[in-house]
């Protein structure tokens, strides 16, 4: 899910760079940026995110400039650190795989919409309807806030991504979906499981590093 240089025109990448801009003001006004400051924990729990996604990101496949599929991470990022967080941390793994030459620099704000801001509204969109109208307990977080969220924001991600190639008319629709759309739900249930078992596994030996998970509600209260 990234793009190469000069593949789609000007006014996709202004527009996402438009859009990036105003939801990194509402990040940076809503961080607890004294608490980050003062507390070492969350300091290497955020950096030691971004480095695992620059690793994790590397790791890609495709068939077509700009149709690739990976790993992404953000799901449970958005869980652990919270959709602020993890936009922050998301941009700063995007900043050092484009530094990196990976991915593509005219092309950052796109990217940065679709593999980052994209999957993170999803994740809090999963979230916020689960604990809305299901019960809180710990089997669904863990099956649909972790695994499911984790599977439709990498659904969301590239189609997003595939959407911008077909409506600027770098690919047909044709073209698309038999050499991307349709392998997708092949990373789906892989980042959905991955996602799963690392949030799982947090949930149980360290419920308190999960910001969106409160065990006195999910599992004392049960």
């Amino acid at each position: 899910m990234s793009v190469s240089d000069g593949l789609l025109s000007l006014v996709w990448v202004w527009s996402a760079t438009a859009i990036y801009v105003l939801i990194l003001a509402r990040v940076c006004m809503s961080l607890p940026w004294r608490i980050f400051m003062r507390e070492r924990g969350i300091q290497h729990m955020f950096f030691g995110a971004v480095l695992v996604l620059v690793l994790m990101w590397q790791m890609r496949a495709g068939v077509s400039a700009g149709l690739t599929v990976h790993f992404l991470g953000m799901t449970t990022l958005t869980l652990i650190l919270g959709w602020d967080f993890a936009v922050l941390a998301g941009s700063l793994a995007m900043l050092v795989m484009t530094l990196l030459g990976i991915e593509s620099g005219s092309s950052l704000p796109v990217s940065l919409i679709c593999v980052v801001v994209l999957p993170v509204l999803v994740t809090v969109l999963v979230l916020r309807v689960a604990e809305a109208k299901l019960p809180r307990n710990f089997f669904v977080y863990m099956f649909v806030c972790a695994f499911f969220g984790a599977g439709l924001a990498v659904a969301v991600s590239g189609m997003s991504m595939a959407m911008l190639l077909w409506l600027d008319g770098v690919y047909s629709w044709s073209e698309i979906y038999h050499n991307y759309a349709m392998y997708l739900p092949l990373i789906m249930m892989p980042e959905g499981l991955l996602n799963g078992i690392i949030m799982t596994g947090i949930m149980v030996f360290h419920p308190d590093w999960i910001r969106t998970f409160d065990a006195r509600v999910y599992i004392d209260e049960q």
